[in-house]
């Protein structure tokens, strides 16, 4: 049951919750540069670096893995043309990216670890915050990278200190090690900083935004999203001994 995966009921509540209100999504703007419903690291300083990493036009194909209501591909989308799709377990979000995007992209209803795509199909595939959902991520990197076109990049973003408990570098985390176990190369951004200032931000906006949250009837979410940013009440040295965020990137080099 879907009820019985991680988190699943408290996305379908955030979706609706994002969909429908005017003060989450100015806080979105203000906390992290473009409102793409965040409930978790993701800035518009990072989706830029990203894209800068990869060569995508009117011809690609995207795939977002966890895509939640869509916002970030219909970003991607707006900055290079190209056709997106996207997966998520959430309805509320597809069926929020389905309503805004329309035949601009395609998406669904799936899980992580279940979902399928043809094989070679994708010039880029971004998991932001969502490979920890993989039952068996040895396997969901197998599958990502068979979904890759040749010369396709697969980037994701990967946080310690949260869902996963901190390792000691880049090469030793959970993902470093499934892409290993497939044989694939990979290279990595440590992140860590800028999403320690990001964080920081984060909690200054939220907080100066509390009575909007309180007359909008989302107390509740105030405080989810407050609770989020106290990882950042230390200072960066204390804060890094507990916490990691990475860009990994992967190109396929053969079939």
């Amino acid at each position: 049951m879907k009820e019985n995966l991680l988190f699943y009921n408290a996305y379908q509540n955030f979706y609706k919750m994002a969909d429908e209100s005017e003060v989450f999504k100015t806080y979105c703007k203000r906390a992290f540069g473009e409102d793409f419903s965040q409930d978790g690291f993701s800035d518009l300083n990072q989706l830029n670096m990203i894209l800068s990493m990869v060569d995508i036009d009117n011809k690609a194909n995207v795939l977002d893995v966890g895509c939640g209501n869509g916002k970030m591909l219909e970003y991607i989308h707006s900055k290079t043309g190209a056709r997106i799709y996207g997966f998520d377990y959430s309805e509320n979000a597809i069926s929020s990216a389905r309503k805004r995007m329309g035949d601009r992209g395609s998406f669904k209803v799936a899980v992580i670890g279940e979902a399928e795509y043809d094989d070679n199909k994708f010039d880029l595939i971004t998991s932001m915050d969502t490979m920890y959902f993989a039952p068996d991520m040895i396997a969901f990197v197998s599958s990502v990278y068979k979904w890759l076109k040749l010369n396709g990049s697969f980037i994701c973003g990967y946080q310690e200190g949260d869902i996963m408990k901190k390792t000691k570098d880049c090469n030793t985390t959970e993902l470093a090690k499934a892409l290993r176990e497939n044989d694939l190369k990979y290279k990595v951004i440590d992140y860590t900083k800028e999403t320690y200032d990001m964080l920081r931000h984060k909690r200054k906006v939220i907080k100066s935004m509390k009575e909007d949250f309180i007359n909008a009837g989302l107390l509740m979410w105030y405080r989810v999203i407050k609770g989020q940013t106290n990882s950042v009440k230390v200072s960066y040295e204390k804060y890094k001994k507990k916490n990691a965020r990475y860009i990994y990137k992967v190109i396929k080099e053969n079939f």
